[in-house]
């Protein structure tokens, strides 16, 4: 379809989007090319943990681009080195490698841990993951991922991933056998619906995998860089995983991921691992001011507590409607409908200039920028309210 403004048809149809074009964003709103505001409460899916085009992410492309675009990979480049011995300095983990998106870094994770078992467990090579996972849209990481969307797509997948339920340990020993290498997880199932993996369950596979060898790997693609009110997920736990992976938030908005490992997982060879763009200094410029501003002691504290008051007026929208619970943690919640409705209340969002994410029919999820305001989550609040109630949910208990 082409208007006259816009050509939609020279891009790919791959999936189905409004045709509001987006010029403008600032903080928690966008506008689109006919003036209209939007309250966003997607933010990217967790991208833009500091809001639409902060200062600290167009301070800092500007000024990068100004001295260094790219040397090329071959090279060393000094906010790659400056990014990762923050990145480490901040984590449990000794050696970092940057990619252009959680998928790649993801992808760089399970060749990781493959090359692990190669070198030292006898050529193992399956990992486990879980039904509910989402690690992304290449081959191997739709053959990781656990969504039922995927299972006839691009057939035949990458072979080598078991599938385990999420909180049960005991289906996870019964998929260990001498080709085990690693065990892969997101510590909150995002796009099946916000399921958190219990922090006894995170602390029982670390001990599992301590017990037979294996490495842990934690994708923090969308629960990493303070989403959940600590700077990584894992921190909640009082464990941590051999291998991580970070998206969406560590750019702030521009295509950057990482792949951390420890020393003992660090086992990549030269010519194993590489990507042209992997590193740039505009990129890597850009997530150490991310960084600087989401380490604040202050600024998580302050996203622990944000998202407290968005899961308690959450629960309120429930209670008021008779809808079920809230799940979640920090600044990545979900509301459970119990009814397959969430589609139309986000399309009726969207007319009402506020912007929500339906990852499944009857969950809505709810990803504001990490400095999101009582006001901004009061207006998202009254927005979502009066839809339920025009839509004749509601079945008022309050």
């Amino acid at each position: 379809m082409t208007t006259a403004t816009h050509p939609y048809d020279a891009l790919m149809d791959i999936t189905a989007r409004p045709k509001a074009v987006f010029v403008r964003g600032a903080g928690s709103y966008l506008w689109d090319d006919s003036r209209k505001r939007y309250l966003d409460f997607v933010q990217g899916w967790a991208v833009n943990c500091l809001g639409h085009s902060p200062p600290a992410v167009a301070d800092a492309l500007a000024a990068q681009a100004k001295r260094l675009l790219t040397p090329s990979p071959a090279f060393y480049n000094e906010p790659s080195l400056k990014l990762a011995e923050a990145l480490v300095a901040n984590s449990a983990f000794d050696q970092v490698f940057f990619a252009n998106s959680g998928a790649e870094a993801n992808e760089g994770a399970i060749k990781l841990a493959r090359k692990y078992g190669s070198l030292y467990k006898g050529g193992a090579f399956e990992i486990i993951s879980f039904e509910g996972g989402f690690h992304g849209r290449t081959l191997a990481t739709m053959s990781a991922s656990g969504k039922k969307a995927f299972e006839p797509l691009f057939e035949p997948k990458v072979a080598g991933f078991k599938k385990a339920k999420l909180n049960d340990i005991a289906s996870v020993e019964r998929l260990i056998n001498d080709n085990t290498v690693a065990v892969m997880l997101e510590p909150i199932q995002g796009e099946s619906g916000v399921w958190p993996a219990t922090d006894q369950f995170l602390k029982q596979l670390r001990a599992l995998t301590e017990a037979h060898g294996l490495l842990l790997m934690f994708d923090e693609i969308q629960t990493g860089m303070g989403r959940t009110g600590k700077l990584f997920h894992y921190e909640h736990t009082g464990i941590a995983p051999d291998i991580m992976t970070l998206g969406k938030g560590i750019g702030g908005g521009v295509p950057l991921a990482a792949l951390l490992a420890t020393e003992r997982a660090s086992c990549f060879e030269h010519g194993d691992q590489g990507g042209t763009f992997n590193g740039n200094p505009v990129m890597c410029a850009v997530g150490l001011a991310v960084l600087e501003e989401v380490s604040k002691p202050e600024f998580l504290k302050a996203v622990a507590e944000t998202g407290l008051l968005l899961e308690s007026e959450l629960q309120k929208v429930s209670a008021r409607h008779g809808l079920g619970g809230v799940r979640g943690r920090g600044l990545l919640l979900a509301l459970d409908l119990k009814l397959p409705i969430a589609p139309g209340i986000v399309a009726q969002a969207f007319e009402a200039g506020v912007l929500l994410n339906a990852p499944q029919l009857d969950t809505l999820r709810f990803m504001p920028a990490l400095n999101v305001t009582k006001g901004e989550i009061a207006e998202m609040i009254d927005c979502l309210d009066r839809i339920l109630t025009k839509a004749g949910a509601a079945r008022r208990v309050a």
